[in-house]
C-alpha cells in the first residue's frame, strides 16, 4: 500500500475516532444538562415545599389565636375558602393548618373543606379545672429548683405591669399560657406538660371565661405564687395554685348564675 493510500486510511480512521468521541462528549454533556435541569427542579421543589410549610405554620399560629382569643367563638364555622380569603394565604397551606387544629381538639370536622371551632361545656370546664388543681400542684413539685430565678423575677415584673392593663386581652392570655406553661415544662414530665396544656385549651374554649373580668384578683393571685415559688415555699406555692384555680371556677359560676 502506498504512503498516500496509508494516510488516508489512517486519516479516516482518525475521523472516526474524533467523531466517536464528539458523539460521547454529546452524550455525557446532555447527560450532566439533566442532572443539573434535575438538581434545579428538586431544590425548586424543596424552596416550594418550604414556603408552604412555612405559610402553613403562619396560617396554624394565626388562626389558633383567633380561636383562643375568641375571635372564632365555640361553634362557628371555618370554612377553608374564607380563611384564605381572609388570610391572604393559598389554599394548600389552610387546609394543613386546619387539619393540624382539628387533630389538636380546636376544631371539629363537618364537612370535606368546612370546620368548626369546637364547643366546651360547663360540664366539661369544671371537669377539666378539678384535673388541673392536681397536675399543676403536681408540676409545681417537680419544677421546684429547676427555674431560674431571673426568668420568674422577669414574669413577674411583667405581671404587675400588665395589670394596669386590664383591656388588653390577647396580652393577658399570653402572659397566663407563660406562667402556668413555665411550671408544667419544668417539671421534666412530656406527658404532664402536654395534658396541663391540653386541658387549659379546653377550660379557653369555654364561653363562660372571661379573662378581662377578673385581672385584678388574677394579678394578685399570679404574684402570690410566684412570690412563693422565688422564697422555695413549694408548699406555699402549690396552695395559691389552688386557690388561683378555684377562684376561677367560682366566678365562673357565678357568670352562669347570672345567665
Amino acid at each position: 500500500m502506498s504512503g498516500s493510500s496509508r494516510g488516508v486510511a489512517i486519516g479516516a480512521d482518525a475521523t472516526g475516532s474524533r467523531s466517536s468521541f464528539a458523539r460521547r462528549k454529546s452524550r455525557a454533556g446532555g447527560g450532566f444538562g439533566k442532572s443539573r435541569s434535575l438538581g434545579r427542579l428538586i431544590r425548586d421543589r424543596k424552596t416550594v415545599t418550604e414556603r408552604e410549610l412555612s405559610l402553613a405554620e403562619q396560617a396554624y399560629d394565626q388562626i389558633r389565636r383567633m380561636i383562643l382569643e375568641r375571635e372564632l367563638p365555640g361553634g362557628m364555622s371555618v370554612v377553608e375558602n374564607r380563611m384564605v380569603d381572609h388570610l391572604e394565604i393559598s389554599r394548600t397551606p389552610i387546609r394543613e393548618a386546619l387539619m393540624r387544629l382539628a387533630a389538636e381538639g380546636l376544631l371539629v370536622k363537618r364537612g370535606s373543606r368546612s370546620f368548626a371551632v369546637r364547643g366546651v361545656s360547663a360540664a366539661e370546664f369544671f371537669q377539666s379545672i378539678r384535673i388541673r388543681e392536681i397536675l399543676e400542684c403536681e408540676a409545681i413539685t417537680l419544677a421546684h429548683n429547676k427555674i431560674d430565678k431571673d426568668r420568674i423575677l422577669a414574669l413577674r415584673r411583667s405581671v404587675v405591669e400588665l395589670g394596669k392593663y386590664p383591656e388588653q386581652t390577647a396580652a393577658h392570655w399570653k402572659l397566663d399560657d407563660q406562667l402556668h406553661q413555665m411550671f408544667a415544662n419544668a417539671s421534666g414530665n412530656i406527658v404532664l406538660s402536654r395534658t396541663i396544656t391540653d386541658l387549659r385549651t379546653s377550660t379557653r374554649l369555654c364561653e363562660v371565661t372571661n379573662p378581662l373580668g377578673r385581672v385584678p384578683a388574677s394579678t394578685a393571685e399570679h404574684l402570690a405564687l410566684l412570690d412563693a415559688f422565688l422564697d422555695e415555699d413549694v408548699e406555699s406555692a402549690k396552695t395559691a395554685m389552688l386557690n388561683h384555680l378555684r377562684n376561677v371556677a367560682s366566678d365562673c359560676v357565678a357568670t352562669l348564675r347570672g345567665m
